[in-house]
């Protein structure tokens, strides 16, 4: 008798599941196992942690498969550290230069310098930069790792003048002329997400804000500006922003969505107009709605803001996190810091400060760490965004305390 399909996955599904976790190496069914345990017992505090994803980074660029001053894209428990990876490499250049500039460190800024030249050397001749890491078959350039290493490209002409200020325009030239006439970008879509429109490409935006301040050019904020508002005509009332996802438009992860928060919240805070303000707060609002009373965010989230994954998305809580850090600055509302100090915690206690260095001070891409995003990996984005999200932390602490701050 052959038993129906569904019968049979659901009846050998968890005898499949246990081979395929015998087969994973020592370490990776030794973490599953501690995660599935639950969180660390104690939480580190903020500037433990930051300085604790520092170092992971440094390893990260140190670790990279090319060694050419990119950072490694992440440590896999399974196949080891990756390749560098330009469009994170990019948006970790602020984060360094920030970090190096409040600890009067020339070693980070010397770490930042070298992504900064490693990225001049792979910028196509319009402007553009590659989607993926360096080593995948991608020869096109592709608007969002564009932008990203836009946020670079800026903040390292900020700190070191005119050595990266012409790439930085050739890049914001050729975003602002290659967006849509409704404001969307279309023509250079990556090829690692599904090909349709996208919300989140708002942190695009983010960094013609940066380039436009940098360089005063206007038109290049006013681009951004066009796709916010484009993006915002896909919100919803209750601050649900459709096509927001790499894969999954209705079940999107708190990582991209996180990515569109930041893109409204600087454009408010380019332009002053409170409208962007508002609809800020609209989807900042429906992500507080799903947060759980430990700090946790589920890793997807429905348009209903229901759960749409047992798994936590790290990376996306620490996004959401600074925003709702942000967001308490601007309007001065204790929820949002309240939320945003609770899931900087939960993240805290997800993060290993002793053992070995590939892991050390590192961010798994989900927690536990068999999730559905980035498994088994360590992953740099979530230690630089995790840096921010702490950073912010500590500097709102501090105000609050009455100690000197030199800015938040």
């Amino acid at each position: 008798m052959r038993l129906p399909k569904a019968y049979a996955k659901r009846l050998l599904g968890p005898v499949l599941d246990r081979i395929e976790f015998n087969r994973l190496p020592p370490a990776a069914q030794q973490t599953a196992r501690a995660d599935a345990v639950g969180l660390r017992g104690s939480d580190p505090g903020a500037e433990m942690a930051i300085a604790a994803a520092l170092e992971w980074i440094g390893r990260a660029q140190d670790c990279s498969r090319n060694a050419d001053g990119g950072v490694g894209r992440h440590y896999s428990l399974i196949t080891g550290w990756g390749s560098s990876y330009p469009e994170t490499t990019g948006y970790i250049v602020p984060t360094m230069l920030d970090q190096a500039a409040r600890r009067r460190d020339e070693a980070l800024r010397r770490r930042a310098e070298r992504m900064l030249d490693w990225l001049l050397s792979i910028q196509f001749p319009e402007g553009g930069f590659r989607g993926g890491t360096i080593d995948q078959a991608s020869t096109v350039p592709v608007s969002f790792n564009t932008g990203q290493i836009l946020l670079g490209l800026a903040a390292g002409t900020g700190v070191f003048g005119d050595k990266y200020r012409p790439a930085m325009r050739r890049a914001a030239d050729w975003l602002a002329t290659t967006l849509d006439s409704d404001g969307c970008w279309r023509k250079y879509r990556t090829p690692f997400a599904s090909q349709d429109d996208k919300t989140y490409e708002t942190h695009i935006s983010w960094g013609l804000f940066e380039a436009a301040q940098v360089d005063n050019n206007k038109s290049w904020g006013a681009a951004g500006i066009r796709q916010v508002c484009w993006a915002l005509t896909k919100q919803h009332g209750n601050g649900w922003m459709e096509s927001c996802c790499l894969d999954d438009p209705s079940n999107p992860l708190t990582h991209t969505l996180g990515y569109a928060l930041r893109g409204i919240l600087e454009c408010h805070r380019y332009s002053g107009e409170d409208a962007f303000l508002d609809a800020a707060r609209r989807l900042a609002d429906g992500l507080l709605s799903a947060q759980l009373p430990d700090g946790r965010l589920p890793g997807r989230l429905r348009p209903d803001w229901s759960a749409g994954a047992s798994w936590v998305c790290l990376t996306g809580l620490v996004q959401i996190a600074n925003c709702w850090l942000l967001l308490y600055r601007e309007t001065g509302e204790e929820r949002y810091r309240d939320a945003g100090f609770a899931g900087n915690a939960f993240v805290r206690r997800t993060v290993a400060y002793d053992g070995p260095d590939h892991i050390r001070g590192g961010v798994k891409g989900s927690f536990p760490v068999d999730g559905g995003y980035g498994s088994f990996q360590y992953l740099n984005w979530a230690a630089k965004f995790f840096i921010d999200s702490n950073q912010a932390e500590v500097a709102i602490r501090a105000s609050e305390s009455g100690q000197r701050v030199d800015h938040l």
